[in-house]
C-alpha cells in the first residue's frame, strides 16, 4: 500500500480496482493545520480526470501493474489509432481518447511505448522530444532582433507552437513532448 510520500507526476496507482495516473501533485504545508497532497488523477481506462486532496500520510492505493511495450504508430482511420508490436507484429487499436494529447506530436512510424493493464492497451508514452516541420509560419523581417521574442508556428500535426522569430516554413524543430514547448531547430 501505497501512502502521500510515494506520490508524484506519472505514478499509476489501483483506485477502486482501476488504473489512474498523477497528472499533477502539489505537496502543501499550510501555516496552520496539517500538511496535504492536491492531485489532479486521469482514469487511464476511461480517460475521466478528478481532483483528489490527501491528508499526509494517508494511505492512496496500490501501485498498478502496468505493462510497457514498444510499438510503432502506423495509422489513423476512423478515429482509431493502429500500432504494431516491433517483435511480434500483433497490432492493436486505441481510441482517440486513449491517445489524447499524443496526438498533437505523433506522425506515422514513430516508435511509442503502449500502457498495457490486464493485456488491454489503455495509453500511449511518446518520446521526449520529436522532430516535426513547420508547415506554415509567418516569415521573419529584416531587422527583429528582440532577444526572446516569439512567433506562432504551425507543426506538421496540425499543432500550434511558439518558435523564434528567425524559424521559416519547411524547417524541421525539436518539440518537448511533455510540455508542448519548442526547443531547438534541427541542425542539418
Amino acid at each position: 500500500m501505497l501512502d502521500t510520500t510515494s506520490l508524484r507526476k506519472n505514478l499509476k496507482i489501483i483506485i477502486d480496482g482501476d488504473p489512474w495516473i498523477v497528472v499533477d501533485c502539489q505537496f502543501v504545508k499550510p501555516g496552520k493545520g496539517q500538511a496535504f497532497t492536491r492531485t489532479r488523477l486521469k482514469n487511464l481506462v476511461s480517460g475521466q480526470t478528478m481532483d483528489k486532496t490527501y491528508k499526509s500520510g494517508e494511505k492512496i492505493g496500490e501501485q498498478a501493474r502496468i505493462d510497457e511495450c514498444n510499438m510503432v504508430f502506423l495509422y489513423e482511420q476512423g478515429g482509431s489509432y493502429t500500432f504494431m508490436d516491433n517483435n511480434t507484429y500483433e497490432q492493436v487499436e486505441l481510441s482517440a481518447a486513449q491517445v489524447g494529447d499524443a496526438l498533437n506530436f505523433m506522425t506515422e512510424n514513430m516508435n511509442v511505448e503502449v500502457d498495457f493493464y490486464n493485456g488491454m492497451p489503455i495509453a500511449i508514452t511518446l518520446p521526449n522530444f520529436v522532430e516535426l516541420e513547420i508547415i506554415e509560419t509567418e516569415p521573419a523581417v529584416r531587422g527583429d532582433t528582440v532577444s526572446g521574442a516569439t512567433k506562432p508556428a504551425r507543426l506538421s500535426t496540425g499543432y500550434s507552437v511558439n518558435v523564434p522569430l528567425f524559424i521559416t516554413s519547411g524547417e524541421a524543430i525539436v518539440v518537448d513532448t511533455r510540455t508542448g514547448e519548442y526547443v531547438e531547430r534541427v541542425k542539418k
